[in-house]
């Protein structure tokens, strides 16, 4: 029988965000999240420019997570138009 491994000990931390959007002149939605530098994307529709977004944040706050060691508790998204 195998053993169980502790596992290091990590900080927990709450997590939320706004998603904030607007159109461009183009038709374009672009959709931002402030609170994490570079988080910045685009869509043909203003979900489609959402969903871009929460994807990139994740893939930012899961980056940062395998960095630090630090773990949230839980992570909100607020969307909220321009």
């Amino acid at each position: 029988m195998a053993k169980r491994r502790s596992s290091r000990s990590v900080k927990s931390q709450d997590l939320r965000f706004n998603i904030e959007t607007e159109r461009e002149n183009d038709g374009r939605w672009i959709a931002e999240i402030a609170d994490i530098p570079g988080v910045l994307a685009y869509g043909r529709t203003e979900n489609q420019a959402k969903a871009n977004a929460y994807a990139l944040a994740l893939r930012v706050i899961a980056d940062r997570v395998e960095k630090s060691r630090t773990v949230p508790e839980s992570i909100s998204l607020i969307c909220a138009s321009a």
